[in-house]
């Protein structure tokens, strides 16, 4: 049986874990190259929500020095934080990238549906 209360407490683990099993399903049951790529963008998504929830503390303040907190404040690690961040940059790339190509072989074989480009080539 699962204990909700567990689901209710973590669900932003839960929340990114579906979110990368849609990404992951929309890559492995699409055949059309920009659906597939929207997939990558769910995943990455996921993904993301992971480590953010993962660098979160409950009562924390941001890793800036001011003399008005006490002693024992707790900070958020700002690393997840980060590399989130570098995440956004290289997801955007590469997203930008693929649709690049996406358009390419639009041009080149009239069609974004990878089994039929397989089909022609």
């Amino acid at each position: 049986m699962v204990d909700l209360s567990a689901l209710m407490l973590n669900y932003p683990y839960v929340i990114s874990i579906i979110l990368f099993c849609l990404g992951c399903l929309c890559i492995l049951t699409q055949h059309n190259l920009i659906k597939k790529v929207i997939g990558i963008n769910i995943m990455q998504t996921g993904i993301f929500l992971f480590f953010i929830a993962l660098g979160n503390i409950e009562g924390g303040v941001a890793p800036i020095y001011d003399p008005k907190l006490p002693a024992g404040a707790f900070y958020i690690n700002p690393l997840p934080s980060a590399l989130v961040l570098t995440g956004i940059v290289v997801s955007f790339s590469v997203t930008s990238f693929a649709l690049a190509i996406i358009v390419k072989l639009y041009q080149f074989y009239g069609t974004v549906y990878a089994p039929k480009i397989m089909r022609t080539r």
